[in-house]
């Protein structure tokens, strides 16, 4: 069977069985980022301190803090993209309804600066 990129998973892959990895925007990038968090900075501070307990909790407090750390900051700028995306549509709209009629503000600026 050739591989092709738009066969997708027959099974989606589900965090915890509530978070779709796949489907869900910044997921993906958010629980990989936590995850090299979390062995940075667990093994860091194993080599430091050489607590294997006290290793692996920092270790889980750092998965959380740099997965919620990316998971708002990439949520943030595709809230924010969304947002120009649809101003940009709805000015694409509008240039589409209102050019050449009398309402197109643009043929009011060159007929007023062809009058003077």
């Amino acid at each position: 069977m050739p591989n092709h990129p738009e066969i997708k998973c027959f099974l989606p892959f589900k965090l915890l069985g509530i978070l779709d990895v796949e489907n869900v925007p910044c997921a993906r990038d958010s629980v990989l980022y936590g995850s090299l968090g979390c062995a940075v900075a667990g093994l860091g501070h194993f080599l430091l301190t050489s607590r294997i307990r006290r290793s692996c909790d920092v270790g889980v407090g750092g998965f959380i803090l740099v997965t919620l750390g990316c998971w708002f900051h990439c949520r943030y700028n595709y809230a924010k993209l969304r947002i120009q995306e649809r101003i940009a549509r709805d000015g694409i709209k509008n240039k589409i309804l209102y050019e050449s009629t009398h309402l197109d503000p643009e043929r009011k600026q060159s007929t007023s600066k062809g009058s003077s």
